[in-house]
């Protein structure tokens, strides 16, 4: 039997069933120039005064360590 989505052997001169490499495909979509400029530089100079901790997680950290203590204080 037959396999049913081979091409009709009756079509195969026919022009509209011709199907681009994969090379061609694939180029059709890109940009003469391929490398783009990095929008985002790396390696730039860093903030001293930024951290990657923010004051809010610092003062949880904290006032969880005095819970802690408070506790290991108050119940010995």
């Amino acid at each position: 039997m037959e396999r049913p989505h081979s091409i009709d052997p009756r079509a195969f001169d026919d022009p509209r069933n011709r199907y681009p490499t994969d090379e061609e495909f694939y180029a059709s979509d890109r940009p003469v120039r391929r490398e783009l400029p990095e929008d985002r530089p790396r390696g730039g100079a860093s903030d001293r005064l930024r951290h990657p901790w923010s004051w809010g997680m610092i003062a949880l950290v904290v006032f969880l360590c005095l819970i802690v203590l408070m506790g290991i204080a108050l119940f010995p």
